[in-house]
């Protein structure tokens, strides 16, 4: 087997800097000439075996540390962070990438820290804009928020339970459904499986190892139930390892987190990656079909469209969203550059809000940012039946859409003129970050804008922005 060349010149510049040398100096120590020392300090010739062993005996540097380097993490997160809709352009090559990591770690670690300082600039301008909108809104961010922005910064997939739920899914037998393979699962680990038409959707009693179903829920609940129970049971493990790479600021954050885990297994494995992700390309992403073909209901099927991010076998980068009837935001995802506002509601001209409107339809968008991003947008009122007459009805509606280069792939956007710039709704993110002038929806002014008001002029507007 080839033995890997050691290139190092960051450390190599670093210890030099530690034990105030000049490059002649410490290329004397080694017993190199100065011409080889700076070929390895610029990366330009691999550390030989005579200076691992020259830094170990003249200043005994521990040599493990010459690939105890960030390079790779750095490298990782400035393309995460060249990803970002603020550089327009296409990110450099990989290559250059690795040059900056190894020959500059310290300029990458600075274009990192503008960068978060730039994120945590509008995140503030978002906190903002929910203190202005509640009277007892905080600025620190609830454990929900951090719950919401960890699977956000994992691009809503997490490979590990991911794959796991994937493989959960193998085990089913000929003829076994979903549920039926969760219940034989929960049994092997002693607990027992009960349905009643009284209390929860979901109990489960570890004194007794009784796990007990509302009977009044869909099928498709009762089996995410299942696999949710299953998650908890027979992965708590991965689910806990998971949660200690998260390293979340609170024990409640960190409950929050166990459970959206449980659930994104459940998801999983009701829809697993490839089978999933092949019938989405297949049915050109029809919901209905779908949610047919694996037994879930059009809600899961449109988040679990949402996830399809695995390294290599990645789907359409797709948004989702779902809203109560008040038109607040309750679930939000993006792997699209269109970000949501992270409190508050979406923008009132945006489908999702018709849907309550249409009940059992699915209505279609063509859509616009300010930026001149344009999308595809699918909306769908979505109600959960409490499952008796007296029982509440929860009624909400979701989103999900596409940058329109994608809109070819969804069967909904057939025989849409998307070559018509008419056709295209002019949207926007939140009415105080939003800079259009004239929407005859704004609720509010935006927050960075001087306003104008001229008490003999009325346009669209109470006031003109400046």
């Amino acid at each position: 087997m080839a033995v890997q060349k050691l290139y190092a010149g960051a450390k190599l510049r670093e210890l030099r800097g530690r034990v105030a040398l000049t490059q002649k100096a410490f290329a004397d120590k080694l017993g190199i000439s100065l011409p080889y020392l700076n070929q390895m300090e610029n990366n330009n010739r691999p550390v030989s075996t005579t200076v691992v062993l020259g830094l170990a005996q003249e200043f005994g540097f521990d040599v493990t540390q010459l690939q105890a380097g960030d390079e790779a993490r750095l490298v990782s997160d400035m393309r995460e962070a060249l990803a970002d809709p603020v550089f327009p352009d296409a990110p450099p090559a990989l290559a250059d990438l690795r040059l900056a990591a190894s020959n500059a770690p310290g300029l990458a670690r600075a274009f990192l820290d503008l960068h978060a300082a730039y994120r945590q600039t509008h995140e503030r301008l978002a906190s903002l804009d929910e203190a202005l909108g509640r009277e007892d809104a905080r600025l620190q961010p609830s454990p929900w928020d951090e719950v919401r922005d960890f699977f956000h910064y994992c691009d809503n997939y997490i490979d590990a339970v991911d794959r796991s739920a994937e493989r959960f899914a193998t085990t089913r037998k000929p003829g076994e459904s979903v549920a039926e393979a969760a219940i034989r699962a929960l049994s092997a680990h002693q607990i027992t499986t009960v349905f009643s038409e009284n209390g929860p959707i979901r109990h489960y009693d570890a004194a007794s190892k009784t796990l007990t179903l509302s009977r009044l829920v869909r099928p498709a609940t009762q089996s995410f139930q299942l696999l949710l129970q299953v998650a908890l049971v027979t992965h708590g493990k991965l689910l806990d390892a998971t949660l200690d790479l998260a390293r979340f600021h609170s024990e409640e954050a960190r409950g929050i987190a166990k459970v959206g885990l449980a659930n994104y297994f459940a998801g999983a494995a009701l829809m697993p990656y490839g089978a999933f992700h092949s019938a989405a390309q297949e049915t050109r992403h029809d919901l209905e079909i779908l949610a047919t073909r694996f037994g879930a209901s059009l809600e899961q099927v449109a988040h679990r469209l949402s996830t399809l991010q695995r390294p290599g076998a990645k789907g359409i980068p797709f948004f989702f969203v779902r809203v109560d009837q008040a038109g607040t935001i309750t679930k939000r995802h993006s792997a699209t550059t269109l970000q949501f506002a992270r409190y508050g509601g979406a923008c009132p001209l945006w489908n999702v809000h018709q849907a309550f409107e249409l009940p059992g339809q699915f209505l279609r968008q063509l859509a616009e940012t300010p930026d001149g991003a344009r999308y595809f947008c699918l909306a769908r009122d979505v109600s959960k039946s409490g499952g008796a007459y007296n029982a509440p009805t929860r009624r909400y509606a979701i989103g999900l859409g596409c940058e329109l280069r994608h809109a070819p792939a969804l069967v909904y956007a057939d025989h849409m003129d998307i070559n018509a710039p008419e056709a295209y709704e002019p949207i926007g993110i939140s009415c105080r970050i939003c800079e259009r002038r004239n929407c005859h929806q704004r609720s509010v002014p935006p927050l960075e804008r001087q306003l104008r008001v001229d008490p003999d002029m009325r346009g669209t507007l109470p006031y003109q922005l400046d």
